[in-house]
């Protein structure tokens, strides 16, 4: 893995995200606090990777990896930043991982932050 994160492609504010899902804002707070998505502050606002919501829901495997990130000791900044660093290994991105068949690897690397 290299340190040099890539920017999402597409980046979505709340608002956007309930849209998208069809559920009110209020449900997109709670999904920001229970960790089914992950969201940082740019210029005050909160935005969501457009990456991590495909059609009306969200990556699947997304909030088990959150999940992983997070009971390692990452933030949202340093969660968002392994999600967005290139691995030649997989290849690409973890974020984008997610939504192929290397979800599982994905999984499997968050895991292994906490050891």
């Amino acid at each position: 893995m290299t340190d040099n994160p890539v920017e999402p492609a597409l980046w979505l504010t709340v608002p956007d995200i309930a849209e998208r899902l069809e559920v009110p804002v209020s449900r997109v707070h709670q999904m920001l606090r229970d960790h089914v998505l992950i969201a940082v502050r740019r210029d005050g606002v909160l935005h969501v990777p457009g990456e991590l919501v495909a059609g009306h829901t969200v990556r699947k495997h997304l909030p088990g990896v959150l999940t992983l990130l997070h009971d390692a000791g990452y933030n949202d900044e340093e969660a968002l930043r392994w999600l967005y660093t290139p691995d030649d290994t997989l290849p690409g991105i973890p974020a984008t991982a997610l939504g192929s068949g290397r979800a599982t690897e994905v999984k499997r690397r968050a895991q292994a932050l906490g050891f």
